[in-house]
């Protein structure tokens, strides 16, 4: 049983401000207040017990009982006379009999008054409950972390996995001889049991290059945009595994089960058609991951990112976010595609009478579009160069994905047909690749194309880091055929298609995250995403920068790097995958840089002594007819070591080796200051 308390008899308490627990004192209070013969306040209070034991507080017999901790800030209550009220009672009276009525309380006291258990609970010393922790979801980035390009990652809860993406990415200056750089698929192949199948954020080559490798040996379906996964077939038929894997098309809002969790899909903006991010929910919580985004609102094809979407799921309430940081380090926003259709109008009225020549990215559609639209308006014709972009654009027309109006796009052997200043040539070779068309074209090396004055180029497209050099010499070869040369910095002839800074505050206002961990991107712009959230209020702790093998795990309470999975780069040149590793690119990079000698020695085991050579092959080192000196000194040296080898060395050709090779780079070196490679071999007659 409760009761409110009017006030004075709260008063009569020792500290009437700090509220009673009913939990100490599951009983009922009856407090009282008269005022004593010599002027003071008594007390008597009946505690009316469980057991129905009844406890009379008297002068004579004094008892006491715990009371709760006093609150901070709290004021004990004054009486009259400025003492505390709540004194001793007079021993033997009984304050009802002399007919001295308790005074009233006023009705705003009263509607103060909270019953004793509910003023316990209000408490400020309260703890607040514990989270509940569920089940764990584990985030395992496989790519695309501290790098540009391989993105997979895999998202694992319980006995469910499915991966987010498989790209390439394409080799580093010092990958000698390397085509491309997929990533190591070593924990994909050791869980295979528990993939349940791969989903597609857009048709880039960064997100779907390797795809087709991961196939060959794990057989999953595929989850796709129209787009993305138009683009995955002919991947597919290059591999000769068209027909063997299954495809599914998704549309944005759509949502798949994996097992315990669901994927779903949320259309968002980029530089390639039918782009999507993904609302991922698990028994954890929802994580979202942005996939490659920017905020446009006036994109070409008028499908603008579903920032609704990403709301709702704010207000819901997002566990994690997962976030482009491509553009991490530029602050603002990043201007819609748009703009470059207005830079188009200018440059074909500037490049009348000449003919024009774009190169872009063969994925970038929409660029594509706004090329055709110009042309149309400007009475030209267009003609399409680069395998991969002859691909893109007849997938993109097959779809309706790039409208064109009939008659405009005409085939590359009848341009000769028509005069140059009615030509647009749309190419690849934006980056200056060695075997593109527009880098084939600048070098004079183009079978239908020749660069002349009469030529307007337009570069429409942003080196990607390390590309620049290539870039610029292919601006320059251009121009010294005379030809006008446009690139980014003078015109806006690009935009990019990933998100800066305040985009990315955007999509973190509206989901309003508990823990954040960028992804897509170089170390720098980690950085920079991590001091942009915790600008928006996200604690520090609870911003993951991780790398490619981390496995990230939360429990919707907590979400931290709890191990390590194999992680890395596989190396694809020509046909082989994998085989090429750190000691063939160490020993590639040696000749590149010093050359090869090749020492050759025929010796008769029976005898043990040499019948032929030594003789020297150089490649890469020196140029042989112009350094027949330094040859020669050569030869005689190796003739001295093998005429000081013993007869065990003749049976251990490795130790007869080791002494010719080390002779002879010390030799070089002394005389030259080079280290060429030096590859002895001995053959041996009976």
């Amino acid at each position: 049983m409760q009761t409110a308390l009017p006030e004075p008899w709260r008063a009569a308490l020792p500290d009437s401000s700090a509220p009673f627990c009913a939990e100490l004192f599951p009983c009922t209070i009856f407090l009282r207040v008269v005022p004593g013969t010599t002027g003071r306040q008594h007390c008597i209070g009946t505690v009316r017990c469980s057991r129905k034991e009844r406890l009379n507080v008297n002068n004579e017999n004094q008892k006491r009982f715990v009371r709760p901790k006093r609150e901070s800030g709290a004021v004990s209550q004054q009486g009259q006379n400025g003492q505390k009220q709540g004194g001793r009672k007079p021993a033997g009276r009984n304050p009802q009999k002399l007919g001295i009525k308790p005074p009233k309380a006023n009705k705003s006291q009263q509607e103060q008054l909270l019953p004793v258990q509910q003023a316990a609970h209000k408490s400020k010393n309260q703890k607040k409950p514990k989270e509940l922790r569920k089940t764990p979801v584990r985030i395992i980035p496989l790519g695309g972390l501290n790098e540009i390009g391989k993105n997979l990652t895999v998202v694992e809860c319980a006995n469910d996995m499915f991966l987010i993406d498989c790209g390439l990415a394409f080799p580093d200056s010092d990958m000698l001889g390397v085509d491309i750089v997929i990533p190591d698929f070593t924990y994909l192949e050791r869980n295979v049991d528990k993939l349940r199948g791969v989903v597609l954020t857009h048709g880039h080559e960064d997100h779907i290059g390797g795809l087709a490798y991961l196939l060959k040996k794990i057989n999953i379906p595929v989850y796709g945009t129209q787009l993305t996964l138009a683009l995955v077939e002919g991947k597919l038929r290059e591999h000769r595994l068209l027909g063997k894997v299954k495809l599914n098309v998704v549309k944005p809002r759509q949502t798949v089960k994996f097992g315990c969790m669901a994927v779903e899909f949320i259309r968002v903006n980029h530089s390639i058609p039918d782009a999507v991010g993904m609302a991922i929910h698990t028994p954890a919580g929802v994580i979202v991951h942005t996939g490659d985004f920017k905020v446009d609102y006036t994109p070409i094809n008028g499908e603008i990112i579903d920032l609704a979407r990403f709301a709702e799921l704010g207000s819901k309430g997002v566990l994690a976010l997962l976030s482009d940081s491509t553009n991490a380090e530029r602050p603002g926003f990043t201007p819609s595609e748009r703009t470059v259709g207005e830079s188009f109008e200018k440059l074909f009225a500037k490049a009348e009478g000449k003919r024009i020549i774009i190169a872009t990215f063969s994925s970038n559609i929409h660029r594509v579009q706004q090329i055709i639209d110009c042309a149309a308006r400007y009475g030209r014709k267009v003609a399409i160069f680069g395998r991969s972009m002859v691909n893109v654009m007849t997938v993109a027309i097959e779809l309706g994905y790039l409208t064109v109006p009939k008659g405009i796009i005409i085939d590359i052997d009848m341009m000769n047909r028509y005069e140059s200043e009615r030509i647009v040539l749309i190419t690849t070779g934006s980056q200056g690749e060695p075997m593109s068309a527009l880098t084939r074209m600048a070098m004079n090396d183009h079978k239908k194309v020749t660069i002349t004055p009469q030529d307007f180029i337009i570069i429409s497209a942003t080196p990607i880091p390390g590309n620049e050099k290539t870039v610029t010499k292919v601006v320059n070869e251009l121009m010294k055929c005379g030809a006008e040369v446009v690139y980014e910095r003078m015109y806006e002839v690009h935009v990019s298609g990933h998100a800066c800074q305040e985009e990315t505050k955007l999509i973190l206002a509206l989901t309003k995250p508990k823990f954040y961990m960028p992804v897509h991107g170089e170390y720098k712009h980690f950085k920079k995403q991590k001091q942009l959230a915790m600008d928006m209020g996200i604690p520090k702790e609870n911003i993951i920068i991780g790398d490619i093998g981390n496995v990230i795990e939360t429990d919707g309470v907590d979400m931290k790097i709890v191990s390590q999975v194999p992680a890395g780069r596989v190396m694809v040149d020509g046909l082989g995958v994998g085989d090429v590793g750190s000691i063939v690119l160490r020993d590639r990079k040696h000749l590149a840089e010093d050359g090869l000698i090749i020492v050759t020695v025929v010796i008769d085991k029976s005898i043990g002594e040499v019948v032929a050579g030594p003789d020297m092959i150089s490649r890469g080192f020196v140029y042989v007819r112009e350094s027949e000196q330094l040859m020669d000194e050569a030869r005689n040296l190796l003739s001295h070591t093998l005429a000081s080898c013993t007869p065990q060395d003749f049976r251990e050709w490795n130790s007869m080796k080791t002494k010719l090779r080390d002779a002879l780079s010390d030799f070089i070196f002394s005389k030259t200051k080079r280290s060429p490679m030096i590859l002895p071999i001995i053959s041996e007659i009976h």
